[in-house]
């Protein structure tokens, strides 16, 4: 017989479960949850569009009776603060009797930051923690980002030739990289509240920045101008500046070196989706422009790879950016 499922592994899925929450579940994060009774899934949940219901909530209403004597795997700390918009987590689980709660994540909020725990603990629930924290943090990297930073988590997407070039000389940039990259990228898209290009890029390209996958057009995320002109199209939304980006947890910014080089001077990059397709352009454009980099041993110890693949002849680098906390 195979082994038992361990606490990790509980957990790995409902780390995965939390993912169906993003970016829908902003302003709250997104949460997955678990109800294991003797072995067997009895319920599952996640964080629902606009923050409610719960990850718990949804699951324990799955659950019922079920619940009874069960654990419960959270990716977050139950909530321990009294909301108008829904029921506090904690005295949920506590009135479902579940007698068991694994925590993958504490959870930054003032508000809850461990007092969630103390009061299941206070109610004679089992309570463990820290099971593939990392993990969860990392499913929940806007929010966390916005909690613990107070700005958003953002990814900048390049698009490049094998010799750095995102277009050629006269700017023609339509494609560089083939059907499976440009797919996956309009994935990244459904992942994020919000996507932005500079000015440039909507002259020269009047891009439509929406999301072309089946099933998953209405995540289209909101549109971002990056201008010096403070005026933008209709339907579009002008920032002046990386740092005056707000309202959104996550940010895609797609285009074009500018906008680019404009994030990556200001620090505001959290992680770097570089397409590479299998062609060499010479004399194009370049993806970067001056980010503001006087040392060339300053530009060590910046990133760190974390996924790498082929998406037919291409090929996506993603890489994270180191951050002392």
């Amino acid at each position: 017989m195979p082994p038992a499922p361990t606490d990790a592994d509980w957990m790995a899925a409902a780390v995965a479960l939390s993912q169906r929450g993003r970016p829908t579940a902003a302003p709250n994060p997104n949460v997955g949850c678990l109800i294991v009774q003797r072995g067997r899934v009895v319920a599952r949940g996640w964080t629902q569009p606009g923050g409610r219901p719960h990850a718990e909530a949804m699951a324990l209403a799955a659950a019922g009776d079920a619940a009874r004597g069960a654990t419960a795997y959270v990716s977050l700390e139950p909530c321990a603060h009294a909301s108008p918009r829904g029921p506090c987590c904690t005295d949920a689980l506590i009135a479902a009797g579940v007698a068991r709660v694994v925590v993958a994540a504490i959870d930054p909020d003032p508000r809850t930051d461990g007092q969630g725990t103390a009061r299941l603990r206070a109610a004679g629930i089992a309570v463990g923690t820290g099971v593939l924290a990392d993990a969860a943090r990392a499913a929940m990297a806007p929010w966390w980002t916005r909690q613990t930073r107070g700005a958003p988590f953002v990814t900048l997407k390049l698009a490049t030739s094998l010799d750095g070039c995102i277009a050629l000389a006269d700017g023609s940039s339509r494609w560089i990289t083939g059907e499976r990259a440009r797919a996956h990228g309009h994935l990244e898209r459904a992942r994020h509240e919000a996507i932005l290009v500079g000015r440039g890029t909507l002259l020269a390209d009047a891009p439509r920045l929406d999301v072309r996958l089946p099933g998953l057009e209405a995540r289209s995320p909101k549109k971002l101008l990056l201008t010096r002109g403070g005026t933008a199209p209709e339907g579009w939304t002008a920032v002046a500046s990386p740092e005056s980006v707000a309202g959104v947890d996550s940010l895609l910014v797609e285009g074009g070196a500018r906008a680019a080089s404009a994030f990556l001077a200001a620090d505001r990059v959290d992680r770097l989706l570089l397409y590479r397709a299998p062609i060499l352009i010479g004399g194009g454009k370049a993806a970067l422009g001056d980010i503001g980099l006087a040392d060339l041993a300053a530009a060590h110890g910046r990133w760190s790879l974390v996924d790498s693949r082929l998406l037919g002849s291409d090929r996506l680098d993603v890489y994270e950016r180191i951050r002392k906390e």
